[in-house]
């Protein structure tokens, strides 16, 4: 666990002020493509380079289970988890079709399933057989955080390894909303009603009912509840831990981080309050229609790319925003400025 305490280096400052003062020449009124022109600038400045790329993407998700899945707080059974990691291994969840789109490397994490697959297409680092309930008891014990957490660091030095441009992290697992709810109610100091959401399609007494479980888990724990590792191991998931670490990693090494939804977004919530230079290596795809997204994008200081009433997951809506970040490297890097094309600019 003190790897993700490691410094983070900012992205190159001097690059920063060449990107600057490239847009500032490109044939377009100043400020006119909007955040596609910060994106670019970011970019170039993460990467070092005078014209930024998106040319290799790698997605990770990680599946696993939970034990709160007990009390009832989602539409749909807890054997769903393992049959859309089947899914995601055969290639046909909404994520696998989105990754093809962009051509980028996906591979699907074991990270703590009720039963192990015996699948080659899925990569076992399992935590433990699902999390225990934590309307009882922790969510898990420092051993499993500290396996979960080395899941997530593990995914990264693949991709280092592959030499990727952009990292996602996805998420699968039934009841993780009622997780990544409870971890950001703790985190932000609020009442679980003020971020507790439909998840797979709860209507409103059910949310009700599962803002309430996670309030009486809130007050259980709420003595122990003193660190965001001491959150994430009480409330948290696998998947969740998986995540964080998989973040804070990435940017620990300089690699480019595009956040996914609701879930995603309390993981990177966790990885800033662990270490908050790492927020300078990240993006935001969207703001999905998850009740606490926005107010947890806000705790981020987060400028998400898109806002299009998803709240899928998976790591579909950061994949979605791709082409976007590709489009803004293409717009900086490819336009004339205003003296190659001979345009006045007076």
């Amino acid at each position: 666990m003190n790897s993700l305490s490691a410094p983070i280096a900012a992205p190159n400052a001097s690059y920063h002020q060449h990107a600057l003062a490239r847009q500032a020449q490109l044939t377009k009124p100043a400020g006119s493509l909007g955040l596609l022109e910060n994106c670019a600038i970011r970019l170039a400045a993460m990467q070092s380079r005078e014209k930024p790329k998106l040319e290799k993407i790698h997605v990770s998700v990680f599946a696993a289970d939970h034990g709160v899945a007990v009390e009832g707080v989602s539409a749909f059974p807890q054997v769903v988890t393992t049959e859309m990691v089947k899914n995601f291994a055969a290639g046909g969840a909404a994520v696998n079709v989105l990754a093809r789109h962009v051509d980028a490397y996906f591979e699907v994490i074991d990270v703590g399933l009720i039963q192990p697959l015996a699948l080659a297409d899925v990569i076992s680092h399992r935590a433990g057989a699902g999390t225990t309930n934590f309307n009882s008891a922790a969510a898990m014990s420092d051993t499993q955080l500290t396996v979960a957490l080395a899941a997530g660091q593990a995914a990264v030095g693949r991709a280092l390894a592959n030499g990727v441009d952009l990292f996602i992290g996805g998420e699968m697992g039934i009841a993780n909303t009622t997780s990544a709810s409870a971890v950001a109610a703790a985190s932000l100091r609020i009442p679980a009603s003020d971020i507790t959401g439909a998840g797979t399609g709860l209507n409103a007494d059910q949310i009700d009912r599962k803002a309430s479980i996670i309030e009486s888990a809130l007050q259980r724990h709420q003595s122990v509840l003193c660190s965001p590792l001491d959150i994430l191991k009480t409330l948290g998931g696998f998947e969740i831990a998986a995540l964080t670490a998989a973040y804070i990693n990435a940017a620990q090494n300089s690699l480019p981080v595009l956040i996914d939804g609701f879930i995603s977004s309390v993981a990177a919530l966790l990885a800033m309050s662990i270490n908050p230079g790492c927020t300078d290596w990240f993006f935001y795809g969207h703001c999905s229609a998850e009740k606490g997204h926005a107010r947890v994008l806000q705790a981020l200081n987060a400028r998400p790319l898109l806002s299009l009433e998803m709240r899928l997951g998976e790591g579909s809506g950061a994949l979605l925003a791709v082409p976007l970040l590709q489009m803004a490297c293409h717009l900086h890097n490819e336009m004339a400025t205003f003296s190659q094309a001979q345009v006045s600019t007076v």
